[in-house]
């Protein structure tokens, strides 16, 4: 899922979007795997035209945010949604994440788009188990946990997998957790749902993702860190706090070893 919020896409140039989207349709697609783009926008049109280039690139689908900042109503999210599925050259992936754009959308909305062919799926990160639990009975949308912490309660309510920001530090984990959850063992899913917990919490807590993860990618030696303005780098503090909880959950670092130890991060 190139292009989304983990991927740092508003600060991204024309140019930089379009590079990433055909990296990730190049490499992923040979190996049969679902390229989905975020190309939502808080503009109508805009949004559109995303949609179109990412499609001419190769995503086999398009996640598209909730509108941020200008907060429309129901009405206008129902509108925006279906007028983005008309054009749609390939499926779409509602996100729902009223804690970063300001609105959310209601489950009668979602309902009501539901119905539309291209909708076929529903990314959902408002925290609520309930609102999935609803969305079950009363449509047929593929649900995808947005909340790490939350993946395993609502796939024991119906969810199907995650889009998520834990998967960038301990892939393998997270992929065995769905997979166990979604064939019925949960015994084996809350397991590694436990193991992971306070790491997924603080990937998401610690600083506005995604500072937290790059961080803790930088420190298992696969990214730079790195982040852009307004975004400023993880500081000692929360690098301190990343180094024990990597620790507990026995992530290991490019040598083999743990990374972190309780001592190491404690310094």
């Amino acid at each position: 899922m190139p292009c989304g919020t983990t991927g740092e896409t508003p600060t991204l140039t024309a140019e930089e979007r379009r590079a990433v989207i055909g990296c990730v349709a190049a490499t992923a697609g040979p190996l049969g795997l679902s390229v989905v783009v975020g190309a939502g926008s808080n503009s109508t049109v805009s949004a559109i035209e995303f949609s179109a280039e990412a499609a001419d690139l190769g995503a086999t689908a398009t996640l598209q945010v909730t509108p941020y900042y200008n907060r429309p109503s129901q009405d206008g999210l129902f509108r925006h949604f279906s007028a983005l599925a008309d054009s749609a050259r390939v499926p779409i992936v509602l996100y729902d994440v009223p804690g970063r754009a300001g609105v959310g959308l209601a489950v009668d909305t979602v309902v009501r788009l539901a119905n539309h062919e291209r909708i076929v799926a529903i990314k959902v990160a408002n925290g609520s188990v309930g609102y999935v639990s609803e969305l079950i009975q009363r449509c047929d949308l593929a649900i995808l946990s947005g909340d790490d912490p939350l993946t395993l309660p609502m796939q024991s309510v119906g969810a199907i997998g995650a889009v998520s920001v834990a998967g960038n530090v301990v892939p393998g984990e997270v992929v065995r957790q769905v997979a166990s959850a979604n064939r019925g063992d949960f015994a084996a899913a809350r397991a590694i749902h436990e193991r992971l917990f306070a790491l997924s919490n603080g990937l998401l807590g610690l600083d506005g993702n995604p500072v937290p993860v790059k961080a803790a990618m930088a420190l298992l030696g696969r990214d730079t860190g790195v982040v852009r303005p307004p975004l400023a780098v993880a500081s000692d503090a929360v690098r301190r706090s990343l180094l024990d909880l990597l620790g507990a959950a026995g992530v290991e670092g490019p040598a083999g070893g743990v990374t972190a130890s309780r001592s190491a991060g404690a310094r």
